[in-house]
């Protein structure tokens, strides 16, 4: 069973961090696409190192200085871990939950134990380490930049390796998002087993093609959920 921990929130120019801390920063990639697993990223600054220039929000970064910035991160981090959630546990925990899981995996992945966490958004995970929420954070925080390209790289390197197996949805344009291609494709081709069936574009798709019907839940995804701290809405879609 995941252990409490207090978590606070940073607001109004807030900062809870001592110099002494080890700052470990948590971000996320693909909540809202309708297909693939949601990916987190945790890192660990290497003090030792040189500074890495150029950190933001991946989202305001191009593909390309992503995959330069990529590189830098994981040769000059402290420690660093890359997780993921499944859409298997997206569509039995609620796409919430599950990027929870996954920053919680990031975090407890980690080499080295950091001292505070500092989270993209203005949710924690459980954890046994203090944690902050930060709104903003991937654009005001380096670390928490840094766990945010990670996790972008890792999660578009994912998809596209998903549309060498399923070409006809376009995985490598878009990244599972619902873009008019994707939504089309879904319409002509119905889903394939990465797609999100709790998100609504996906299940009116498998109703039109396959019925109403949808797959079992398997065991170890349950346990999962469990272990989110027994949310009465956990498995809420």
């Amino acid at each position: 069973m995941a252990r409490q921990a207090s978590q606070q929130k940073v607001q109004n120019g807030l900062d809870f961090s001592s110099p002494l801390d080890i700052i470990c920063g948590v971000d996320e990639a693909g909540r809202g696409p309708l297909a693939g697993p949601v990916v987190a990223a945790a890192v660990i600054f290497d003090p030792a190192r040189p500074r890495i220039n150029g950190l933001d929000d991946s989202k305001a970064l191009s593909a390309k200085k992503r995959e330069e910035l990529y590189e830098k991160i994981v040769d000059r981090a402290l420690a660093y871990c890359i997780a993921s959630a499944s859409v298997e546990e997206i569509d039995t925990i609620n796409i919430l939950h599950a990027t929870m899981l996954a920053m919680k995996r990031a975090v407890e992945g980690l080499a080295v134990a950091p001292t505070l966490v500092k989270i993209d958004g203005n949710r924690c995970p459980t954890l046994s380490i203090r944690s902050e929420a930060v709104i903003g954070g991937d654009a005001l925080i380096k670390q928490i930049s840094a766990a945010s390209i990670l996790a972008k790289v890792t999660r578009d390197r994912m998809l596209v390796e998903l549309h060498e197996t399923y070409p006809v949805y376009g995985f490598a344009t878009h990244s599972g998002y619902g873009t008019p291609q994707h939504l089309k494709a879904l319409r002509e081709h119905g889903p394939c087993e990465h797609h999100r069936r709790s998100f609504a574009p996906v299940r009116e798709a498998h109703t039109l093609f396959f019925g109403s019907v949808l797959p079992d839940i398997a065991p170890e995804v349950l346990h999962a959920a469990e272990t989110l701290g027994g949310d009465s809405d956990a498995l809420a879609f």
